[in-house]
């Protein structure tokens, strides 16, 4: 939540042309950052865990579940009247082609240390990537948009709203069969701050104005 809050307390350049890059670069990387996560073996953040579980399931790509899944949070946007952006749609393409070149490339790492090593980087690199495209300021992702058009719509806190859907996630993906582990839980107390550290590096912003 005090990511969100120091988001919205910034104002932001209007450059599309030089925040492009930086959205796809981020929705990119946020690709990569999954595949380094899913192929440590020690656990996953509660969408993938649940992402994971799907492809098992299917037998479908991961990058391709991610990709459905996306579009079908987003039809949960239309009775909560959320607008989706160009980084929106950007976010449900990008990251599931990502992910699945990201899992061709990297291979499964033998032995815990190099696997610990691998998991240490995916969630840095996670939270590198979402500063940068949520800095970006070109529409959420589809799973952000949903959790704030909740919290609009019924008047509870960002707090309430994401721990109770991703809880919900996290336990359909684990009875599917999605890997939960360490990983899991470093994810859940790390991705907070190592974002909030980030998220102002790479927020556009203008410079300040003096007040009237």
């Amino acid at each position: 939540m005090a990511t969100m809050t120091a988001l919205h307390q910034v104002s932001v350049r209007v450059s599309p042309t030089r925040r492009l890059p930086q959205l796809f670069a981020g929705l990119w990387l946020y690709g990569a950052s999954m595949a380094m996560q899913i192929r440590a073996t020690l656990g996953l953040d509660p969408w993938d865990v649940f992402h994971e579980g799907l492809t098992r399931r299917t037998g479908l790509s991961f990058g391709l579940i991610t990709a459905i899944t996306g579009v079908l949070v987003l039809l949960a946007w239309i009775p909560l009247r959320q607008k989706p952006g160009v980084g929106t749609i950007a976010n449900v393409v990008l990251i599931a082609v990502s992910v699945d070149v990201s899992l061709a490339i990297i291979p499964e790492p033998q032995g815990l240390l190099p696997r610990i090593v691998l998991l240490t980087l995916g969630i840095v690199l996670n939270a590198v990537a979402f500063a940068a495209y949520v800095g970006s300021r070109l529409g959420p992702g589809p799973r952000d948009g949903m959790v704030t058009g909740f919290c609009r719509r019924t008047g509870l806190s960002l707090r309430v709203v994401r721990t109770v859907v991703e809880l919900l996630v996290l336990g359909t993906g684990w009875l599917l069969g999605g890997t939960v582990g360490i990983g899991t839980v470093l994810y859940a107390l790390g991705i907070g701050p190592l974002s909030q550290l980030f998220l102002p590096m790479l927020t556009w912003r203008e410079r300040s104005q003096p007040a009237s």
